[in-house]
C-alpha cells in the first residue's frame, strides 16, 4: 500500500563555487592559465586588469536573485573527490555555433613532422624492389614499433599479407626482403630480437678483433652473456680477461632501441613551469608563489553600467528582466571566480609553506638523509584542512629549489624506526642503500643479504626482503647483473 510521509534528513553538499575552487586548486601553472584564458573567453563580465573602485550595484538582487551572493567558499574537513565530473558538461558547450556560409574558417598551420614509419619509407625508395617485394617491404616497415623492432612471427606476417593485402608468398621471400629492410638507418632497424639487432649494428661497423668477438658471443653464448657469466664465456671462446673487457666495451656502445634515435620534426618537449620557488635568503628560507597563478582580474565596468541603466527604467518588459538576470549571472559568475583564484593562492602558499617548514632542515641542506618522514595528513593536520586538498596541491604542483625543481609530492614518504627507536624517512634508506652500492667493489657486487646486515650496522634494521624492494623501486638490479670485469 502506498503511502505519503515527510522524512526530514540533513546533509552536506558541495556549491558550485567550492567545486570551481577545488578544480582550480590541483591545476598546475600551465594548466591554469589556460582555464584562465578559458573563461575571459566565455565571461564577458570578467576582464584582466587592476580591481577598480566601483562596485557592483546589488539591488536588484532580492527582486532577480535568490541565491545567496556572499557565500563563502570553505574547503575544511570536506572530501570532494565524489564531486568532482568532467561529465557535467553545461548545454551550452554542446550547441553548435551559427556561421555564415560565407566565413571561411581560418586556421594557424603547423609542420607535422615525419614519422619513424615515413623516415623508414623514404629510404625505401632508393632500394630497388620488384612490386611484389615492395609491398612486403612497405608492410614490414609498419610493423616495426616505436624502439625499432618487429616484434610478430614471420608466420603471422605472412598470413596477414596473404588476407589484407592479397599478396601469397613464402617465409623464405619474407626474410629476403627482411635483410633489405634491415639494412636501413638506423642501424638495427627492423630486429627481431635484442640479439639480432646487436648483431646487425656491429656488422655494420668496421671489422677488428673485438668487433668480431663481440659478434661471436652474441651469436654463440647471448644466454652467458646476459646473466654476466664472464668465467664460463672465457673458456668457452678460449679469450683472455682483457679480450672479453674490449668485447664487451663494444657491445655497450650499441644502442638496444634503436628507433628510440629517431626525432624527426615531431618530439614533443615538456616544458615544467614550477609553481613555487624556494631560496635561501641569510640563512632562513624564502617561499614565493609563481607570478602567473596571481593575475589580476576585476569585474567588467561596462556591465555593472549596463545593469544600473536597467534599474533606471520604469517600466521592465520581459526581455529587459533576462537581460538583467544574464547581466546577474556573469557578474556573479565573474566575482565567484575572481574570489576562487584569491583562495586558490592561498591554500597554494599555506600548503607549500607548510611543507618547507615540515622538511626545513633538507631544504637548507639539500641532503636528502636529512628528509623527515611526511604523509599527507602530517600537513592537512598543519594547516586545518582536508587531506584531498593538500593531495590537490602537491600531485601535480613543481617547487624550485637550490637543488633543482622536483614534484612537491616526492618529499612525502613513509616512516621506518631505526635501531634507536626514532622515525626516520625511507627516502633516507634508500639513499644510504644507493651510497652503499655505487660504493661496492663492481667485481664482487653486494648481494641482498650483505645489503641488509650492512644497513643494520648503520642503524637501519631492515628485512632483505625490505632491501630488494626498496633495490627495485630505485631500478638497481641484482648483484649478478652488477657485475664487472
Amino acid at each position: 500500500m502506498l503511502k505519503q510521509h515527510l522524512q526530514f534528513k540533513l546533509s552536506q553538499k558541495l556549491s558550485p563555487q567550492q567545486i570551481q575552487l577545488m578544480k582550480l586548486i590541483q591545476l598546475p601553472t600551465q594548466a591554469f592559465e589556460q582555464r584562465l584564458k578559458q573563461e575571459l573567453e566565455e565571461n564577458p563580465a570578467l576582464e584582466s586588469g587592476k580591481e577598480e573602485s566601483e562596485t557592483i550595484d546589488d539591488d536588484f538582487d532580492s527582486e532577480f536573485d535568490d541565491s545567496t551572493d556572499n557565500e563563502t567558499i570553505e574547503t575544511e574537513d570536506i572530501n570532494i573527490d565524489d564531486y568532482l565530473s568532467d561529465d557535467e558538461i553545461p548545454d551550452y558547450r554542446t550547441k553548435a555555433n551559427n556561421y555564415s556560409a560565407d566565413d571561411d574558417e581560418k586556421s594557424v598551420p603547423y609542420a607535422a613532422g615525419t614519422s619513424f614509419n615515413q623516415y623508414l619509407i623514404s629510404q625505401l625508395n632508393t632500394v630497388y624492389l620488384s612490386d611484389e617485394e615492395w609491398s612486403i617491404a612497405e608492410f614490414l616497415v609498419g610493423s616495426v614499433d616505436e624502439s625499432g623492432y618487429i616484434r610478430r612471427p614471420i608466420t603471422d606476417i605472412l598470413d596477414d599479407l596473404a588476407f589484407t593485402q592479397n599478396i601469397y608468398t613464402d617465409e623464405q621471400t619474407i626474410l629476403k626482403v627482411l635483410k633489405m629492410v634491415q639494412e636501413l638507418d638506423p642501424p638495427g632497424v627492423a630486429a627481431r630480437s635484442l640479439e639480432e639487432c646487436l648483431i646487425i649494428q656491429l656488422k655494420r661497423k668496421e671489422p677488428n678483433p673485438s668487433v668480431e668477438l663481440a659478434i661471436a658471443i652474441l651469436e654463440k653464448s647471448f644466454d652467458q652473456f646476459t646473466k654476466k657469466h664472464y668465467k664460463k664465456l672465457i673458456q668457452k671462446h678460449g679469450i683472455t680477461e682483457e679480450q672479453l673487457k674490449d668485447a664487451i666495451s663494444e657491445i655497450e656502445k650499441l644502442n638496444p632501441k634503436p628507433g628510440g634515435s629517431y626525432a624527426g620534426n615531431n618530439r614533443m618537449i615538456e616544458h615544467v613551469v614550477p609553481d613555487f620557488s624556494i631560496r635561501i635568503v641569510e640563512g632562513e628560507l624564502e617561499l614565493t608563489l609563481n607570478g602567473r597563478n596571481a593575475p589580476e582580474l576585476r569585474v567588467s565596468r561596462e556591465y555593472n553600467n549596463m545593469l544600473k541603466g536597467y534599474k533606471a527604467a520604469k517600466d521592465k518588459s520581459k526581455s529587459q528582466k533576462d537581460a538583467v538576470m544574464f547581466i546577474k549571472q556573469k557578474l556573479d559568475a565573474a566575482k565567484w571566480f575572481i574570489d576562487a583564484i584569491l583562495q586558490r593562492q592561498q591554500t597554494l602558499f599555506v600548503t607549500m609553506s607548510a611543507i618547507m617548514n615540515y622538511q626545513k632542515e633538507y631544504f637548507l641542506t639539500g641532503d636528502e638523509r636529512n628528509l623527515r618522514p611526511m604523509i599527507l595528513k602530517d600537513i592537512a593536520d598543519e594547516i586545518d584542512m582536508d587531506v584531498s586538498t593538500v593531495s590537490r596541491v602537491a600531485n601535480s604542483k613543481y617547487v624550485d629549489t637550490p637543488y633543482g625543481t622536483k614534484l612537491i609530492k616526492e618529499y612525502f614518504s613513509e616512516s621506518m624506526k631505526n635501531d634507536q627507536g626514532e622515525d626516520v624517512s625511507t627516502k633516507e634508506i634508500k639513499k644510504i642503500l644507493e651510497t652503499v652500492i655505487a660504493e661496492e667493489t663492481k667485481k664482487k657486487p653486494l648481494t641482498d643479504d650483505r645489503l641488509a646486515t650492512i644497513l643494520k650496522e648503520k642503524g637501519y634494521p631492515i628485512a632483505r626482503r625490505t632491501v630488494a624492494k626498496y633495490r627495485e623501486q630505485l631500478d638497481i638490479p641484482v648483484a649478478r647483473l652488477r657485475k664487472q670485469i
